[in-house]
């Protein structure tokens, strides 16, 4: 049997950032993830420029990669920090700006009411300033991963999530770069029965009129998509019985939880089968 989940706070729930050549607004990201959290990591995977100098100068774990490896690696690596540190969960966030540090404590609250779920955040809120491609891009991707999960789910390409402990130490999770982070949740749900649990979000993007400055996102759509698209096709043809598995997906509704809401309920989650896919 499972262990019970101990309760999340931001003393035991460190931020995990990759970095590649965020100079433009690492500082504001890793500022604001210390209101929310004791423990900031932040992992640069081989920037060029000074992602690396400006984190030094502010109270985070800067760990190093003498060359790009990846988000996958980069991710690997901060989860093995923040384990050996004691932490329960990990929050990841993207260096770019993109996600709101004051949503930390909100993937928190959705984590301690489903326990043993993945909690994401999902880029629910003002839509429509997410362009256009990336929305067709992000749900057909959802479609595919949900296939690979056994339940179907809202947002599955968010940077922007809250992985507990049990999650952070599974071994031998394949993939590289996007396609980890799509692996992760396929692992996730077929290893240890975890769910998914979507924190509606709102994520900031480069929009005419904005004096707020983005770097173009290292997410190539066509791309990345169809690198992950190719390997969850691998996943799901090798875990089996296609038809029923794609029917079962769909029978199971996502679950999205909005802690802000006063109506909402903290009823469980729907969890995946326990099954054995790597």
């Amino acid at each position: 049997m499972a262990e019970a989940q101990p309760t999340l706070h931001r003393g035991n729930v460190a931020v995990v950032i990759p970095a590649l050549d965020e100079a433009l607004r690492i500082r504001e990201v890793v500022e604001g993830a210390l209101e929310h959290s004791d423990l900031v990591i932040v992992v640069d995977d081989g920037s060029v420029d000074d992602t690396a100098g400006i984190v030094a100068q502010l109270p985070a774990v800067l760990l190093r990669h003498p060359r790009r490896m990846g988000k996958g690696q980069a991710l690997r690596d901060g989860f093995a920090e923040a384990l050996a540190r004691g932490m329960a969960a990990v929050v990841t966030m993207d260096g770019d700006g993109q996600h709101r540090a004051s949503d930390i404590p909100r993937l928190i609250v959705a984590a301690n009411a489903h326990p043993c779920n993945i909690v994401n955040g999902a880029r629910l809120r003002k839509r429509s300033t997410q362009p256009w491609y990336r929305r067709i891009g992000n749900d057909f991707g959802d479609w595919g991963i949900a296939w690979g999960c056994g339940f179907r789910l809202v947002d599955s390409q968010s940077g922007q999530r809250l992985y507990p402990a049990p999650v952070l130490a599974l071994r031998d999770v394949p993939g590289e770069g996007f396609v980890f982070e799509a692996q992760l949740l396929i692992s996730a749900a077929r290893r240890l029965g975890h769910g998914l649990v979507s924190v509606p979000v709102e994520t900031r993007y480069a929009v005419a009129g904005s004096d707020e400055a983005f770097r173009k996102s290292h997410f190539r759509l066509f791309r990345d998509l169809s690198r992950i698209t190719t390997h969850v096709v691998g996943q799901v043809l090798a875990y089996g019985n296609v038809v029923r598995e794609y029917r079962r997906a769909r029978a199971r509704p996502p679950v999205v939880f909005d802690p802000d809401d006063a109506r909402a309920s903290p009823r469980p989650a729907v969890n995946a089968a326990a099954g054995r896919m790597r």
